[in-house]
This record gives structure tokens, sequence and C-alpha cells, in this order.
């Protein structure tokens, strides 16, 4: 007998995994935006990989358009208004941590919001949230409309 396969996976590929008698409150900001980055990008080469069928450079030069620290600053104020008090409070605390020196090509304003961002991810990530993980994530797909647009004067 075969067993028929699918895409969706029975068990997480990556469990999260903690320090014993760890809760994920007591985590450093520094420690989730570290996971947060990871998780964020394997997020975001999935969708790329299942989107197209592209060469791994265009895939590369795709995923960097999603995870730079100004998209991602961007997408984290789409984010905003959807947060809960509990996760607005860890982009707090991700935005307020010192998490060291941005790249020379990052603004520094970028590069806190970009850190919240991945904390908030790796908060989510850590509490096996992936259903609301992956509907934050999915945002990072949609069109944003244009402000432009909507002033329009010919509209």
């Amino acid at each position: 007998m075969t067993e028929e396969k699918t895409n969706v996976p029975a068990e997480p590929v990556i469990a999260p995994l903690l320090p014993v008698g760890m809760p994920v409150g007591q985590l450093s900001p520094v420690v989730l935006a570290y996971i947060g980055d990871a998780v964020f990008e394997v997020y975001i080469r999935q969708r790329l990989v299942a989107g197209s069928n592209r060469k791994p450079h265009e895939l590369h030069r795709a995923a960097t358009r999603y995870v730079s620290a100004a998209a991602q600053a961007r997408l984290l104020q789409q984010w905003m208004p959807l947060l809960s008090e509990e996760e607005a409070d860890i982009v707090r605390r991700g935005r307020n941590t010192k998490s060291g020196q941005p790249p020379r090509n990052a603004d520094p304003g970028d590069y806190r919001h970009a850190t919240a961002l991945e904390c908030l991810v790796g908060y989510l990530y850590y509490r096996g949230e992936r259903g609301r993980l992956e509907q934050l994530i999915d945002r990072a797909f949609c069109p944003v409309p244009d402000s432009t647009e909507e002033t329009s004067p010919n509209s």
C-alpha cells in the first residue's frame, strides 16, 4: 500500500525548541529577533519557490525585496493595526532593544523596525502560532494601495 503525499507536512519541519523551563515571554528580544530573522526568511523563500519556477539567483534577488530592513519596516507598518496588545508589546520591546550596529546600507530607523518585526516573528514561532504567523507574513505578498491614487485629482 502506498501513501499519498501532500504538500503540507503532518508535523512542522522545524519545531520550536526553547531552553527547559524558559517561557517565551522571558526570552530576550535579541534572541527572538535572531530566530525571527531565520523564520521570516524561510517563509519568504518558501513562498517564492512555491509561486514560480525561477532560477536560484532570481529567487535570491526576489527574496531581498522582502527581507531588507526597509521592506520589513514597511511591512511592520501594515501589521501594526492588526496586532493584539500583547503582540504590539513584543514589537515595542524589539524596536527598543539594543541589537547592535545597523548595516551600512540600512537606515537606523528601518533597522530598529525590522528588528521589531523579526522579534514578533520569533515570538509567534516559539508560541507555536503558525496560523497567525502565516496570516501576517501573507501581507508581504498583498499589493499595497498607492496613497497617491486616492488623492489624484482625476479620480
